[in-house]
C-alpha cells in the first residue's frame, strides 16, 4: 500500500476527471451509433443472403488473420443479437453503468464493446474498409484503461489517447500536403464541398462561400492538422488550448460534410488533453489498486512497441492512409482526401416494369437515403450514422473496379424486391411488384448556382454521362455485369 500511495502521484491525473468522464460516455455514444448501424444495415450488406456474405469470408480467412466472435458462428440471427448487444451495453455505459460497478467490471464492459465491434469489422470487408472503423477500435481500446469513478484517470492512458490523437490529424495533415498539389495551392475547397462523398445540409453554402474564403479555410485545416497536435504533448494550458482548436475544426468540418463519426470521435478524443481542474478542483482518490496499475503499465508497453510500424509510415514519402498493422486494429494510421476530385459524379439506378425495352419505356428512379440523387432533394445530415451502401456508391462512381464483388447481387436484390436490401434505400418506385429491369446510368452532378436555385428550386444540376450498366433482368441475358 506504502509503494502505490508513493506511485500514485505519477501513475493518475485526478485534474482530468472531467474529461474522462465527458470522453467515455461520449465514446460510448459513438459505439451506440456504431453497433446501431451494425443492427440496421449488416444483415442486407454482409449477411446470409448479404452483397457479400460474411460467412463466406469467414469459411476462407482463418481466425488468426481475422479476430472475430462470428468464426465460431454466422449467421443473421447471432449477428443480430450481438449488434443489439452492443447498442445495449454502449446504452448502459452512457448512462452511467461503468461507473456504477468496482474498476473490473467496468474493464470487462469495455472490453466486450471493444471485442463485439472487432467482431464486425473483421469480417466487414468492403462495408467496413474505412478509417474510422480502426479508430473506434484503437479509442476502444484504449478506454479499457482508462478506469471509472473509483480510480483517476492513468497519465499513461491520457498520453496514449493524445499520441493516438496526434496520429489522427498530423497523419491526415501530412497526407494532404504530401498529395494533391491543390493543397499546397490552398485550392482544394474549390472543388471538395462539392465533391465530397456525401455533402451535408449546408454543403452548398459552403461550396459558394467566396474563393479567398475557401483559401483561408485550407490554410487554417494546414495549421490545425500540421502544428497544432504538436501542442497536445506540451504542458498545461497548451495542451488544453490545443485541443480546443482542434475542437473548433472538427465542428466545422461536421456543419460542412457527413464523415460518420470520424470527426466526432476526433472531438472526443482532444478531450485527453483537456484539464478541467482550474474549473473543478482536483478530485481526490483512493490509489489505483496495484493489478489496475500493471494492466495500464502492460498494455501502454504494448501500444509503445506497436506504434514503431505507424511511426515510421508518417515519416515515409510514400505515406499510406487508413491501414491497420495488426488484425487487432490496436496502433493504426490514418489520413484522408490526398487527392481531390474535381468533377462529381453520380451513379443513378433505375427501373421498370414493362416487359420489352424500347425507346418509350417508362423508367422509374430508385432513390438513396444520403448520396444525391433527385436534384430538388436538400443533402441530409446523417453523421455520426454511417451509410455503408451510399458511399460504397460514390466510390462505384469513381471506377467500375470499385463494384466488383458486391454491385452485381445488389441489382439481383433489387429485381427481387428483397426487403432487407430496399431498407437500406429512402425511395423504392416499385412498392407493389418488383421491376421487369434494373439500369444504371451514370451523371455528372455539379451545385446549382444562386440564379439556378433561385430559378429552379434544384440543390443540384446534372448532366448524363453515359450508360453505367445496361438494362439487365433476372434472367441476365444482357449487361448482367458491371462494366470492367
Amino acid at each position: 500500500m506504502a509503494a502505490m500511495e508513493w506511485f500514485t502521484p505519477w501513475f493518475s491525473a485526478p485534474g482530468y476527471e472531467l474529461s474522462r468522464l465527458v470522453l467515455q460516455r461520449a465514446l460510448a455514444v459513438v459505439y451506440l451509433v456504431a453497433f446501431f448501424s451494425a443492427a440496421m444495415q449488416f444483415r442486407a450488406l454482409l449477411g446470409e443472403r448479404g452483397l457479400v456474405p460474411a460467412a463466406v469470408f469467414v469459411r476462407r480467412v482463418p481466425f488468426r488473420a481475422s479476430p472475430s466472435l462470428f468464426h465460431w458462428r454466422c449467421d443473421d440471427r447471432i449477428t443480430g443479437v450481438c449488434a443489439w448487444v452492443g447498442v445495449a451495453l454502449a446504452a448502459a455505459v452512457v448512462a452511467g453503468a461503468a461507473d456504477a460497478v468496482p474498476v473490473w467490471a467496468s474493464m470487462v464492459m469495455w472490453a466486450l464493446l471493444w471485442f463485439l465491434y472487432l467482431s464486425f469489422v473483421n469480417v466487414g470487408q468492403i462495408f467496413y474498409s474505412f478509417g474510422w472503423e480502426s479508430l473506434l477500435l484503437e479509442a476502444g481500446f484504449l478506454a479499457i484503461f482508462l478506469g471509472n469513478a473509483e480510480t483517476a484517470p492513468p497519465v499513461l492512458t491520457l498520453w496514449l489517447m493524445r499520441w493516438l490523437l496526434f496520429r489522427l490529424e498530423f497523419g491526415a495533415g501530412l497526407i494532404k500536403w504530401r498529395g494533391d498539389e491543390c493543397w499546397r495551392k490552398l485550392t482544394c475547397l474549390y472543388y471538395h464541398h462539392e465533391t465530397q462523398p456525401m455533402p451535408g445540409p449546408l454543403s452548398w453554402y459552403f461550396h459558394h462561400l467566396p474563393k479567398r474564403l475557401h483559401r483561408v479555410e485550407v490554410a487554417a485545416n494546414h495549421v490545425a492538422q500540421l502544428i497544432v497536435p504538436f501542442g497536445l504533448f506540451c504542458p498545461q494550458p497548451v495542451a488544453t488550448v490545443a485541443a480546443g482548436l482542434i475542437i473548433i475544426t472538427q465542428l466545422w468540418l461536421v456543419l460542412s460534410g457527413n464523415f460518420s463519426w470520424l470527426n466526432w470521435l476526433t472531438i472526443v478524443l482532444a478531450f485527453a488533453a483537456v484539464d478541467t481542474s482550474p474549473l473543478t478542483g482536483t478530485p481526490s482518490f483512493d490509489p489505483a489498486p496495484l493489478w489496475f496499475a500493471v494492466l495500464v503499465c502492460v498494455a501502454s508497453a504494448l501500444i509503445v512497441v506497436l506504434s514503431y510500424w505507424p511511426a515510421r509510415n508518417l515519416l515515409s514519402r510514400t505515406q499510406q492512409m487508413n491501414r491497420s498493422f495488426n488484425p487487432l486494429h490496436l496502433v493504426n494510421t490514418y489520413g484522408a482526401f490526398g487527392s481531390v476530385t474535381r468533377v462529381r459524379q453520380e451513379i443513378v439506378l433505375e427501373g421498370t416494369d414493362e416487359e420489352q425495352i424500347t425507346p418509350e419505356t417508362v423508367w422509374r428512379e430508385y432513390e438513396f437515403k444520403g448520396k444525391p440523387g433527385n436534384v430538388r432533394r436538400l443533402p441530409r445530415q446523417f453523421a455520426p450514422y454511417h451509410l455503408r451502401l451510399d458511399w460504397q456508391m460514390w466510390f462505384a462512381a469513381l471506377s467500375p473496379a470499385y463494384t466488383r464483388g458486391w454491385f452485381e447481387p445488389f441489382i439481383s436484390r433489387l429485381l427481387e424486391n428483397d426487403s432487407a436490401t430496399l431498407r437500406l434505400l429512402h425511395i423504392n418506385p416499385f412498392p407493389d411488384q418488383p421491376p421487369t429491369h434494373v439500369r444504371a446510368l451514370l451523371y455528372r452532378y455539379r451545385f446549382t448556382t444562386r440564379q439556378e436555385r433561385r430559378e429552379t428550386g434544384a440543390w443540384w444540376h446534372r448532366t448524363l454521362v453515359r450508360e453505367f450498366l445496361p438494362p439487365v433482368q433476372l434472367s441476365g441475358k444482357r449487361g448482367g455485369r458491371p462494366p470492367r
